[in-house]
C-alpha cells in the first residue's frame, strides 16, 4: 500500500515528492482552487471551527480523523484507494488484458472527456449549496453541510490531479476551465443541467444529497471497473466519502418526516391533505414532499443521458467505463448479442422494448439508480406506515418531467399516462413545487444555532455524527 505523504503542502499517496513537474503543476493550481473557494464555496464561514471528517489515509479500518477546522485550511488531497497488480480490464474489447497505468493513446480523448464531465460536477454542487449555511435548521446540519461541501472540493482535486498527472497541457488547461464555470451562470454554466439548478433551500438539499448525489454514486461505481487503473483507483475511494453524502440526504428527509408526523400526531391531525393546518404548525406536509421529490428524481434522472448513446458504447467497449458493479454481473462482458429492454414511446403509448444491450449502457445505469431510489423511498413509507397516516410517497414515472432523452418534454404524467398537452400542463402544477410551496418552505428557513437546539420542520439525530451527543457544538461560529 502507499504511504500517506502528509507532510507535503498537497496530502497524497501517489509519491508527488518524486514527480517535480507534476507536483508544480498542482501547487501552480493551488491558489486558483483557493481562490475559487473564496468566492464560491460556503458564503460568511471562513472563519468558524467546523468538526470535519478529513481523509488521512486509504485504510478502510480507520480512513479519516475528526477534529475542528476552518474550512479554507481544510487539507485538500489525493488519495488512490489500493492498487492491485493482477488486476485486469473486465469488460469491453480488453477483456482480460492487464489494467491500463497509463492513458491508452487511442482513448485519450474519450478517457478525457469522461474526467471533465465528472470532475465539473463536483465543484457546482458546492456553488449551488454556498447560501444555506445562513438558514442551517441546526449547528449539526450546518456541519454536515460544509462536510458534503469540502469533500466535493476534494473530489475535484481528485479527477484535476488525473488530468494534470496523464493529458500533459490540455489536461492543464481542462483543469483552470473547471475553475472558471459556475453554476447557474448564463454565459459560462456548468456542463450538466441539474447542476444548473438553484439549491434554495434545506428541503432542496436533502433531495439533491439523497438523489443527485445518488447519481453521483453509479457514474463512480461505473468509473471504478474502469481499465484505466489510476482512474479505477480514485473513483473507489471517492465513494468512500459519497456514502456519507447520501446519507445526509436520506436522513435529513427522514427527519423531516418524522417531524411532520410527531406533529401532526400531537396535533390530532390524520388527515395529510389538510395542508393548511398542517403548515400553520411549522411542519413540512407529505403533499408538498412528494412534490419535491417528483422535482429532484426526474431532474437527476437527466443526468444519466439519451437511453441510446454510442459515446457509452464506446466507452464500454474500449474498457474505460463499465456498468454498476460490473464484476457481479454474470454474463460475457461484451454484450455481444445481448439485449436489454428499454421503455420507448411508440403509438402513444410507453412500451419496453428488447434493443442491443451495448447501445442502451445509460438505461441500464439508470434503471438501477431508480432501482436504488425506490429502496429508500420504502424506508421513508415505514415510518409514514407506522404513524397510521394514510398516505405513501412514490417515485414518479421515468417518463416524467424529463429534459433529456426518449420522454423529453413528452406530456407524461407521474403515473406513466400519456396524456393530452393541456391536461399535461394542469399535471405540472399538480405534482411539481409551486411558487407557494416555495414561499412556504422558504418561510421556514430560519437559522438554529444553538447546540442541541433544532428548527420545529425537523427531528433531531438519532445518532449524531461520531457518536457526539445531540449537544455536540459542531460548529464553532465565529463572532
Amino acid at each position: 500500500m502507499e504511504l500517506i505523504d502528509y507532510d507535503s503542502q498537497i496530502p497524497n499517496n501517489v509519491a508527488l515528492a518524486s514527480d517535480e513537474r507534476l507536483k508544480r503543476a498542482l501547487e501552480q493550481w493551488h491558489p486558483g482552487y483557493l481562490n475559487w473557494w473564496n468566492q464560491m464555496g460556503p458564503n460568511g464561514f471562513a472563519d468558524s471551527e467546523v468538526y470535519l471528517r478529513t481523509a488521512t489515509g486509504v485504510d478502510p479500518k480507520g480512513w479519516a480523523q475528526f477534529q475542528y477546522v476552518k474550512m479554507p485550511e481544510y487539507r485538500w488531497g489525493i488519495f488512490l484507494a489500493p492498487g492491485d497488480p493482477e488486476r485486469r480490464i473486465g469488460f469491453g474489447e480488453h477483456i482480460g488484458e492487464p489494467v491500463w497505468q497509463e492513458v491508452p493513446g487511442e482513448y485519450r480523448a474519450m478517457l478525457r472527456r469522461l474526467l471533465v464531465v465528472q470532475g465539473d460536477t463536483e465543484p457546482a454542487s458546492v456553488e449551488q449549496q454556498r447560501h444555506l449555511g445562513a438558514t442551517a435548521p441546526s449547528l449539526y446540519d450546518l456541519r454536515n453541510l460544509f462536510q458534503v461541501n469540502v469533500e466535493e472540493g476534494r473530489h475535484l482535486w481528485a479527477m484535476v490531479y488525473l488530468l494534470q498527472r496523464y493529458f500533459g497541457r490540455d489536461g492543464r488547461e481542462e483543469a483552470e476551465a473547471l475553475l472558471h464555470r459556475r453554476s447557474g451562470d448564463e454565459d459560462r454554466p456548468r456542463m450538466l443541467g441539474a447542476f444548473n439548478e438553484d439549491t434554495p433551500d434545506w428541503l432542496s438539499f436533502f433531495m439533491f444529497t439523497f438523489f443527485t448525489d445518488r447519481d453521483g454514486k453509479y457514474q463512480l461505481e461505473a468509473l471504478a471497473q474502469s481499465g484505466f487503473d489510476p482512474l479505477a483507483r480514485t473513483t473507489r475511494f471517492m465513494l468512500t466519502e459519497e456514502a456519507h453524502h447520501m446519507f445526509v440526504g436520506e436522513s435529513g428527509i427522514g427527519r423531516v418526516i418524522d417531524a411532520t408526523l410527531a406533529t401532526m400526531k400531537a396535533a390530532g391531525i390524520e388527515d395529510p391533505y389538510d395542508v393548511d393546518r398542517i403548515r400553520t404548525l411549522g411542519v413540512i406536509d407529505l403533499p408538498t414532499l412528494q412534490r419535491y421529490l417528483n422535482f429532484h428524481f426526474s431532474v437527476s434522472l437527466d443526468l444519466f443521458g439519451a437511453e441510446g448513446s454510442s459515446n457509452a458504447a464506446n466507452a464500454f467497449a474500449s474498457g474505460l467505463k463499465g456498468r454498476f458493479n460490473e464484476h457481479k454481473i454474470t454474463d460475457d462482458h461484451r454484450l455481444v448479442g445481448a439485449t436489454y429492454p428499454v421503455l420507448r414511446l411508440q403509438g402513444g403509448a410507453i412500451v419496453a422494448r428488447d434493443e442491443p444491450a451495448l447501445t442502451v449502457l445509460n438505461a441500464r445505469l439508470r434503471d438501477d439508480y431508480a432501482n436504488d431510489c425506490a429502496n429508500g423511498v420504502k424506508r421513508w413509507n415505514k415510518a409514514i406506515e407506522k404513524s397510521g397516516i394514510q398516505f405513501q410517497l412514490t417515485l414518479p414515472h421515468l417518463g416524467f418531467h424529463r429534459r433529456v432523452g426518449e420522454f423529453q418534454s413528452q406530456p407524461i404524467d407521474p403515473a406513466g399516462n400519456v396524456v393530452t398537452d393541456r391536461t399535461f400542463d394542469q399535471v405540472t402544477v399538480s405534482h411539481l413545487p409551486n411558487a407557494t410551496d416555495r414561499a412556504f418552505i422558504n418561510s421556514l428557513m430560519q437559522p438554529v444555532y444553538e447546540p442541541g437546539n433544532y428548527a420545529r420542520w425537523i427531528a433531531a439525530p438519532k445518532v449524531a455524527i461520531d457518536n457526539k451527543p445531540g449537544d455536540f457544538e459542531f460548529v464553532r461560529l465565529h463572532a
